[in-house]
């Protein structure tokens, strides 16, 4: 399965974004985005280097959210609490 990780514009640098999300900064390709990139500030979707589309804010935010929960509950049955 894949994911696409939802992250902060930071900047924009001509065609990429740096973002960051999830306690990382990256920088992805805007290439597929066309005519409307995204603003320093906008929450994108990013897989495999491309930001693929902008995202809600709030919508971010819970799947960071989730994200987080997933990682913490594999942390967890990783120290054999679960």
């Amino acid at each position: 399965m894949c994911l696409a990780v939802p992250m902060r514009v930071e900047e924009i640098d001509g065609h990429r974004a740096r973002c960051t999300g999830l306690g990382a900064e990256r920088w992805a390709d805007l290439m597929l985005m066309g005519d409307e990139p995204p603003a320093v500030g906008d929450y994108v979707t990013i897989h495999l280097g491309f930001v693929q589309g902008i995202v809600p804010e709030q919508d971010a935010l819970e799947a960071q959210a989730l994200f987080g929960e997933i990682t913490a509950t594999l942390d967890a049955a990783e120290r054999g609490e679960v």
